[in-house]
């Protein structure tokens, strides 16, 4: 949570408009550069100066449905301290899309009806106990 005149400065900094989208995504109201976009969209922003410590770097993104896994590994480490340089500025990060990698972002499906189950045709060790009530 922050402060009012910390929400009121970053509220005449970015904007009705983005105020109302911060605190319907984020829940707190942000101001900073944009650093970069990502192939899915994704902005990534940081704000050295009036942040908190290890709060200075965030994410906006793209879609509303947003999920961790759309924020490609760099980009994760960027978030995450591990590098200092943001991976379009990175050598050692600006890897591309690799030749085994898909173009287009796959959601990750677990915990929903189209997660991965396993199938056996083997018959399993134990059963459920089926109760049976001796007539009376």
């Amino acid at each position: 949570m922050s402060t009012l005149t910390r929400t009121f400065r970053n509220l005449w900094r970015i904007g009705l408009k983005e105020y109302g989208h911060q605190m319907q995504y984020i829940g707190d109201t942000k101001a900073g550069t944009l650093i970069a976009t990502d192939r899915f969209g994704n902005k990534y922003y940081e704000n050295l100066e009036e942040e908190l410590p290890l709060r200075t770097r965030w994410v906006d993104y793209k879609e509303k449905e947003f999920d961790a896994a759309q924020v490609e590994p760099g980009w994760h480490a960027w978030l995450a301290y591990m590098v200092d340089a943001p991976p379009t500025t990175d050598k050692i990060l600006q890897t591309g899309v690799r030749h085994w990698e898909l173009p287009e972002h796959r959601a990750n499906l677990t915990l929903s009806r189209g997660a991965y189950k396993t199938y056996s045709t083997t018959r399993p060790k134990y059963s459920a106990w089926q109760p049976v009530a001796a007539p009376r």
